[in-house]
């Protein structure tokens, strides 16, 4: 019979990690305009208020997050400052976490934008969508599974928190839980909330989604 190691885990083995995927807090554009990846946009009062207390929940956890990684757009950045803080460890900047690159929709008003005749592909067909001047949702959703999956192999048997936006995050999940990416529109990923995939050795879950309570009773499995 193969020897095991002390966890009971065959020797070689790979250990589960956690993705605590968690969206930036809120703007003051937020809901309003479409900001992609235009630099300048901060965290409002209210936003950061937010942030504080997803870090406090984070370093309430039983095993804290080994690593912390954001997008490199400033209200992601403000997200993950104070849970850096809350932990004592530093935020990395990843490209991967990056916002949807929507191209010539930038900075362009919600509003106006769910008047044209592609608001319906966006939001019922967006696999086959591509932003003018911009990204698809599918290499969207491939770049940040493809991140989530290499942070989580760094850290076998650890959790790790992403702060990114919520089409990442949405995607994120929907690829987690088998999810088309044609229905990704039917999650929702509130500002500051926290959503958990759960990388196993066999298998991926989603733990949890859009969560905006405690988070002190995950832990590995």
């Amino acid at each position: 019979m193969p020897p095991r190691t002390r966890s009971g885990k065959k020797p070689g083995a790979r250990a589960g990690s956690l993705a605590i995927l968690v969206r930036h807090g809120q703007t003051s554009t937020t809901g309003q305009v479409l900001p992609g990846r235009a630099a300048g946009l901060h965290l409002s009062e209210g936003g950061l208020e937010s942030a504080s207390r997803v870090a406090l929940a984070l370093s309430a956890m039983k095993h804290p997050p080994a690593g912390i990684y954001a997008s490199p757009l400033e209200r992601a950045r403000e997200t993950a400052a104070p849970i850096a803080r809350a932990l004592s460890r530093r935020v990395v900047v990843d490209r991967g976490l990056n916002e949807c690159d929507f191209g010539e929709w930038t900075g362009r008003s919600l509003t106006a934008l769910s008047r044209t005749k592609e608001w319906e592909s966006v939001q019922n067909r967006p696999n086959g969508f591509r932003f003018p001047g911009g990204e698809s949702f599918e290499e969207m959703r491939a770049r940040v599974w493809g991140t989530l999956l290499r942070l989580s192999a760094r850290h076998q048997g650890e959790a790790f928190v992403a702060v990114s936006h919520a089409d990442c995050i949405k995607a994120a999940v929907a690829e987690a839980a088998g999810i088309p990416l044609d229905l990704f529109q039917r999650l929702v990923v509130s500002p500051c909330s926290i959503s958990v995939i759960a990388f196993g050795a066999n298998r991926i879950h989603v733990v949890c989604m859009n969560r905006t309570t405690s988070i002190d009773d995950l832990a590995l499995s």
